[in-house]
């Protein structure tokens, strides 16, 4: 029997966000680039740092799989976005559609922003601002970065990464950033919050991390629209 509360799919997707899509899920301006270096962890086949580069901001992109070679990872890109959007109509009450017109669109742009990424990865790789890296554990040092973004891993995959998991990458993301840390969403693939939340939270709070939730202009999940910020 198919479970239609929950988009269910079988893997963790290798999608990737455009630029403008990053701007409204974090809520971010330009002003945020002028205060040192961005990461992007993991950050998968997203263009953000494709993007950015191009306007001559230093964003850094990690992900496990920046090992594996351009056609490989465009071909699982590919297919992982055929195997999310044939699954999305079962649960399309799980969704809003206020931000993207249909899923046409968003199928669209996954594409483009898997596009952008291939043809920037290769130079990218050779200049540093994609780097093969898998979290709990970053290759970076202390306060490396002025702002750490985390887009669709952590709590969207809560029902298969345990909260163990989770106190250790955001332990670490907090590590190498010198600011902020912004995660989203906090919801899973059944658009309910991460169940877990009220013990992360305190755990940030023994490890003296300050921790909010702010609210974000963006929803394309039900209820979907605050990300959580750490302060380092």
């Amino acid at each position: 029997m198919k479970d239609v509360g929950r988009l269910n799919i079988d893997r963790i997707a290798f999608i990737g966000r455009t630029y403008f899509e990053y701007t409204r899920m974090f809520g971010l301006d330009e002003g945020v680039f002028q205060k040192g270096p961005v990461l992007d962890c993991a950050a998968w086949p997203s263009s953000f740092t494709a993007e950015t580069g191009q306007a001559g901001f230093n964003v850094i992109a990690c992900d496990p799989l920046y090992g594996i070679s351009v056609d490989h990872l465009v071909k699982k890109g590919r297919e992982d976005i055929t195997h999310v959007f044939d699954k999305l109509d079962e649960v399309a009450h799980l969704y809003t559609w206020k931000y993207y017109r249909n899923k046409h669109e968003i199928i669209a742009l996954r594409h483009m922003a898997l596009d952008l990424f291939s043809r920037d990865l290769p130079a990218g790789l050779a200049e540093g601002r994609y780097v093969h890296a898998e979290l709990p554990c970053l290759p970076f040092p202390d306060k490396a970065f002025s702002l750490v973004l985390s887009s669709h891993f952590l709590f969207l995959y809560g029902d298969r990464l345990d909260i163990d998991f989770h106190r250790s990458c955001l332990k670490e993301l907090v590590r190498v950033s010198l600011g902020e840390v912004r995660i989203f969403p906090l919801q899973g693939l059944d658009a309910r919050p991460y169940p877990y939340m009220d013990k992360v939270l305190s755990f940030l709070k023994t490890e003296s991390i300050d921790a909010e939730m702010v609210e974000v202009p963006f929803e394309f999940q039900k209820g979907s629209n605050k990300m959580l910020i750490l302060y380092s």
